[in-house]
């Protein structure tokens, strides 16, 4: 699945949510499928009491991850060109993530037209907790 230019349009966004409530289990899955057991994530003595943390939480990459199936979904996976994200914010255990990903600009290259997006992914509370932007390729 790819889209055509005349799918889609700037200032066009789309909006998920990703996770409510989201358990200790999907950290603990998440650190398994990753190899990233670091404590701060799987640990809540350690997190609590050797790194002042009010205990565990999420994996950056996680909720990456997570809102990086929004862009997939919309664009389709083999059309992402680029994906960058900025971590602005803890996710912890009980948190509820929503993600909207917003058409910034439409480019034309000489490999076709690309897509340029914008992405912010907040808690429950409104909280930004990754911001980003990413880059996919139109059908010509």
């Amino acid at each position: 699945m790819s889209l055509s230019p005349d799918e889609i349009k700037v200032g066009e966004s789309r909006e998920r949510v990703l996770v409510e409530d989201l358990r200790r289990t999907r950290i603990v899955q998440y650190a398994g499928a990753s190899g990233d057991f670091n404590p701060l994530h799987t640990d809540e003595r350690f997190a609590v009491e050797a790194a002042g943390y009010p205990g565990v939480f999420a994996h950056g990459m996680l909720t990456m991850g997570m809102t990086g199936r929004v862009l997939t979904d919309w664009a389709g996976p083999e059309s992402l060109l680029r994906y960058g994200v900025r971590f602005k914010a803890q996710v912890w255990p009980g948190d509820t993530l929503t993600a909207t990903v917003t058409v910034s600009s439409i480019e034309e290259t000489p490999d076709g037209p690309v897509v340029h997006f914008t992405l912010r992914t907040v808690n429950q509370h409104g909280a930004e907790v990754v911001t980003g932007t990413a880059a996919a390729r139109l059908e010509p």
